[in-house]
């Protein structure tokens, strides 16, 4: 009866909403809140009407499916990244394999990085960090930051660093600045111009397939009308695909700037280059910290809750 069906979904309920309240207090799963704009009455518990012979209708409780959406296995090199992630999404739900370079990753999990590096050492031939800057997808600065070297400074290669002995006055120890850097780029797809000089001055080694150099894409260089085994400056790809000038005048480098251009770059050709990817580059195994298929909701299963709760009737 309807009155039944009521009773029978709202013990369930309270049960569902008991144990999301726990999760929640445990960190297991987002407040409802930051869930997005999704609709309850999509549950997995729903009313269904059924129509009897006699004309007459009752109330039956029961799942209703959901209407499977076809979904094109291409996508339009315009594509942003967002749309790339909903669309790997939904042919996973579907059951259809998505073999990429990574994880299908949104905007948040972007970072492009420079450094600015001074010398030290015997005729100041050793490169050490001066100067560090991180922007994230949209090119905004999430850290930028002067590092004073574990060696003193022999030449501050001013021309090109753009660093002064002013600047180490409000400088950060390496090992200070290493730490911020690396919690930053954690898990991370990081961006970057001949980055391998960048990650060296971190002292530091990234995931390869979790790396985007932009000198060693031959789909800029093709777009540039530049030869493919050719080393191209960053400051020449800016100019000859996004029209504007980087690195001019005597003052030296910005690390923001550069980081900024290298970030463009890579957008200027994403959909295509993680395409490219795909195919070179062996499959990662599925994280479900940064994998966004892996709905928080399965820790909702029995087999999740401590023995003491399940004894308790929850």
């Amino acid at each position: 009866s309807p009155q039944g069906c009521s009773k029978k979904k709202s013990r369930k309920h309270q049960r569902f909403m008991e144990r999301r309240a726990l999760l929640e207090q445990k960190g297991l799963l987002s407040p409802r809140g930051h869930r997005g704009s999704q609709t309850p009455v999509e549950g997995s518990e729903a009313h269904a009407t059924v129509t009897k012979a006699n004309g007459t209708t009752t109330l039956r409780c029961g799942k209703v499916p959901k209407p499977k959406r076809a979904v094109s296995a291409s996508l339009s090199p315009s594509a942003s990244p967002d749309s790339i992630a909903r669309h790997h999404s939904v042919l996973l739900s579907q059951g259809n394999k998505v073999r990429t370079s990574s994880l299908v990753l949104r905007p948040g999990k972007y970072v492009a990085i420079d450094c600015e590096m001074v010398g030290t050492g015997p005729q100041g031939r050793l490169s050490e960090l001066a100067r560090c800057s991180v922007v994230n997808y949209e090119g905004d600065v999430i850290y930028d930051k002067y590092v004073r070297p574990e060696l003193p400074i022999m030449d501050y290669r001013t021309r090109w660093s753009g660093i002064t002995k002013q600047h180490m006055k409000r400088a950060i120890p390496f090992k200070v600045a290493q730490a911020e850097i690396l919690k930053i780029l954690k898990d991370k797809i990081v961006v970057g111009h001949a980055i391998h000089n960048d990650f060296q001055a971190l002292k530091y080694f990234h995931p390869k397939d979790r790396t985007r150099d932009t000198s060693q894409i031959p789909v800029l260089k093709q777009r540039a009308g530049l030869p493919i085994r050719a080393n191209v400056s960053l400051k020449n790809l800016a100019r000859h695909l996004l029209h504007k000038k980087i690195q001019v005048g005597r003052k030296g480098h910005s690390s923001v700037e550069d980081a900024q251009t290298a970030m463009e770059l890579y957008r200027l050709v994403e959909v295509q280059w993680e395409q490219e990817l795909a195919h070179s580059l062996p499959p990662r195994p599925p994280s479900p910290v940064t994998d966004p298929t892996a709905d928080s909701n399965q820790y909702m299963d029995d087999q999740y809750w401590p023995t003491d709760l399940m004894a308790s009737g929850l």
